[in-house]
């Protein structure tokens, strides 16, 4: 009996998803409602958590090391809207590098799981 590869296999590992992490945040910079969000921000340092978290969240086996998502997003005003423009950026990038429908939906179920924490909201 054979399992399916994780998300993190399928989308081709650790150089693929910070390639992706990399091409994700030249469209969140660019976008005007979310780039004041990380005007002060390591950009370099960021890449490379993001890189970490999506490789955890996706079932890699490499542990996310930053600190709670709750903890690093409260009172940063971000709202269910910021996070939307977020994701939407996210799965654009995802087409771009030419994920099929199952995993940029995958991708995105897995990402949208974390949205209360991102926006300090419960619903």
């Amino acid at each position: 009996m054979s399992t399916l590869p994780s998300l993190y296999e399928r989308l081709g590992g650790e150089s693929a998803i910070a390639a992706l992490i990399e091409a994700f945040y030249i469209r969140v910079l660019a976008d005007p409602e979310l780039a004041p969000f990380f005007r002060h921000s390591s950009m370099d340092r960021l890449r490379a958590m993001q890189t970490e978290f999506f490789c955890m969240a996706l079932g890699g086996p490499i542990m996310y090391s930053g600190r709670s998502l709750g903890h690093i997003h409260h009172g940063r005003g971000i709202s269910r809207h910021h996070f939307a423009l977020f994701v939407g950026h996210l799965l654009e990038t995802l087409k771009d590098i030419g994920c099929d429908t199952q995993e940029t939906d995958a991708v995105i179920e897995h990402i949208n799981t974390f949205a209360n924490e991102i926006t300090g909201t419960s619903y």
